[in-house]
C-alpha cells in the first residue's frame, strides 16, 4: 500500500467517525457560521490527535507493518508525512479557536450561540490547564517541524530535539481527554480516539526510555575500515551468533558511537550464512558520514538494528530495469553477489548505473566483475563526465523493457533522478510506471 493511500484511508476513517458523531449522534444547534466553527474545531482536533497517535506508533519501527507498506523505509516515510499533517491540522485547530474575535468583528455578535457539549465531570477543574497546555504544545511542535524541514540543521542536534516529541504527545493526550465531550466516549468516535491515544501512549514509553528497536538490536565488531575513492568508506562487520541473517537489498540502523545514535545504511553484501559478515558502503554526505573513516576503527564494537526493508527484485517480474545513482548502487551490489551462486535465479535485467566520473568510481570494476558472471544482467554505465546521462528514452528501448512491456523498474538513488525518469516515461506514452524505490529520507 502506498503511503498516500494509507494516510487517505486513515483520515477517511477519522472523518467518517466525526461525521457520524456530528450529524447523527450529537448534532450541535445554532447559527450556521458558529456551528461550522465549532465542528471545524472538533474535526481538526480529531485529525491532529489521531495522526499524532499514528506517528507515535510508527516511531517504534513496527516490523509487522513492513509487509503492508513495502518496507521500513516506507514506514518512516509515513511517519514523516503523518507528523507534518498532524502539526498542520493542529495549527488549523488553534487558528479556528482564536478566530472568534475576528468573526465577531466581521459578522457581529453571536445571536444564537451553539451550546458546548459537557465534559467529563471529574475533569472539569482541569479545563483551563488543558487549554493552556494545548496552546504551548502547538508552539513547540511548530518549532520542531521547522527544524525538521530545515535540512541544514545538524542531524545530531535534530535527534536531541526530536526526543521531546513523546512528552509533547502525552501533553496532547491530556489536552484531548480533558476537552473531549463526555457523550463522545460511548460512541464509535470516542472508542476510536481512545484506542488511538492508548496505543500512542504505550508507544511513548519505549521512546522515552530510548528502547525503540531493541528487540532487533544485535552486537558485532568492526572487522575492517577501508577508504575508497569518491569519499566512500567501506566498513565490514562481524556479527554475533544472534544475527538472524538478511536478504539482499535490506538495510539496517547502525550505531558505531552511542553518542551519535543509529543511522540507516544499506547492507551492501549478500548474506554469508554462518560467517555473519556485513558490508556497509558509506558516502560522506552529511555532518555524520563525513569523516567517518577517521572515527571508526578495527575492533570497535558496533550495534546493528535490523534487518529491515522489502527492496527485493524477486518480488518483480522476469524482465526488470535496475537504476542506481551514486551510492544508491549498494543494494544492487548485494543483489548481484547473492546471485553469483545461483545465476539461474537472475531475472532478465538491465542495470543502469549513473555516476559522475566512471574512471574514479570505486564500484564500476566490481560491477563489471559481478555482471560478467551473470549473462542475464546487462550493465550500462552512464558517465556524467563524458556527457552520458540517463533519460526516459534510454529506459523505454526494447533492450530495457521488452516489446511494449510495462516497465518494472527498481530504483535507488537521488529523488530528483527518479522523478525525472518517471515524468519522462509518462511523456513518452508509457503510462503509469511501476517504480520500486527506496525512500531513505528518514528526516
Amino acid at each position: 500500500m502506498k503511503t498516500r493511500h494509507f494516510l487517505m484511508l486513515f483520515l477517511a476513517i477519522l472523518g467518517l467517525a466525526w461525521a457520524w458523531e456530528a450529524l447523527v449522534m450529537h448534532p450541535v444547534a445554532g447559527d450556521a457560521l458558529w456551528v461550522a466553527r465549532k465542528q471545524a474545531m472538533y474535526l481538526t482536533g480529531i485529525g491532529s490527535m489521531g495522526l499524532m497517535s499514528l506517528v507515535m506508533v510508527l516511531a517504534t519501527r513496527p516490523v509487522w507493518l513492513e509487509s503492508w507498506l513495502g518496507g521500513m523505509d516506507r514506514v518512516f516515510q509515513l511517519h514523516k508525512w503523518a507528523g507534518i499533517l498532524a502539526i498542520g491540522l493542529g495549527v488549523a485547530h488553534w487558528l479556528v479557536k482564536i478566530s472568534k474575535g475576528m468573526l465577531i468583528g466581521v459578522f457581529g455578535a453571536i445571536a444564537n450561540k451553539p451550546a458546548s457539549l459537557p465534559l467529563l465531570e471529574v475533569l472539569q477543574s482541569s479545563k483551563g490547564l488543558a487549554k493552556d497546555v494545548g496552546e504551548w504544545v502547538i508552539y513547540a511542535m511548530i518549532l520542531t517541524l521547522l527544524i525538521t524541514l530545515w535540512k541544514a540543521f545538524p542531524y545530531k542536534s535534530w535527534r536531541l530535539v526530536h526526543r521531546v516529541m513523546p512528552i509533547l504527545y502525552l501533553a496532547l493526550v491530556f489536552h484531548a481527554v480533558v476537552l473531549m465531550p463526555a457523550a463522545w466516549w460511548a460512541t464509535p468516535l470516542g472508542v476510536l480516539m481512545g484506542l488511538l491515544m492508548v496505543a500512542g501512549s504505550l508507544a511513548a514509553v519505549p521512546a522515552l526510555r530510548r528502547r525503540i528497536g531493541r528487540r532487533q538490536c544485535h552486537a558485532g565488531v568492526v572487522e575492517s575500515v577501508t577508504r575508497l575513492a569518491a569519499g566512500v568508506t567501506e566498513v565490514r562487520c562481524v556479527m554475533g551468533a544472534d544475527w538472524p541473517g538478511h536478504k539482499a537489498g535490506q538495510f539496517a540502523f547502525v550505531q558505531f558511537d552511542p553518542s551519535e545514535g543509529f543511522h540507516p545504511f544499506t547492507i551492501a553484501s549478500a548474506d554469508q550464512g554462518a560467517q555473519r559478515r556485513l558490508t556497509f558502503l558509506i558516502k560522506g554526505l552529511g555532518d555524520y558520514t563525513t569523516g567517518l573513516a577517521q572515527r571508526v576503527h578495527t575492533g570497535q564494537a558496533v550495534q546493528v538494528q535490523g534487518p529491515y526493508g522489502r527492496f527485493n527484485h524477486a518480488r518483480g517480474g522476469r524482465r526488470q530495469i535496475w537504476v542506481a545513482g551514486g551510492i544508491g548502487i549498494t543494494p544492487f551490489i548485494a543483489w548481484l553477489e547473492a546471485l553469483q551462486n545461483a545465476p539461474e535465479r537472475a531475472p532478465q535485467a538491465h542495470l543502469h548505473y549513473c555516476v559522475r566520473n566512471a574512471s574514479q568510481d570505486p564500484f564500476v570494476p566490481r560491477l563489471r566483475e559481478l555482471c560478467a558472471r551473470l549473462p542475464q544482467v546487462r550493465l550500462q554505465i552512464h558517465d556524467a563526465q563524458a556527457g552520458q546521462r540517463l533519460d526516459a528514452d534510454a529506459l523505454r528501448g526494447r533492450s530495457s523493457v521488452g516489446d511494449g512491456a510495462r516497465p518494472e523498474i527498481w530504483f535507488c538513488g537521488p529523488a530528483g533522478l527518479a522523478k525525472h525518469l518517471e515524468n519522462g516515461l509518462r511523456a513518452l506514452g508509457k503510462g503509469r510506471v511501476r517504480m520500486h524505490r527506496e525512500a531513505f529520507d528518514m528526516r
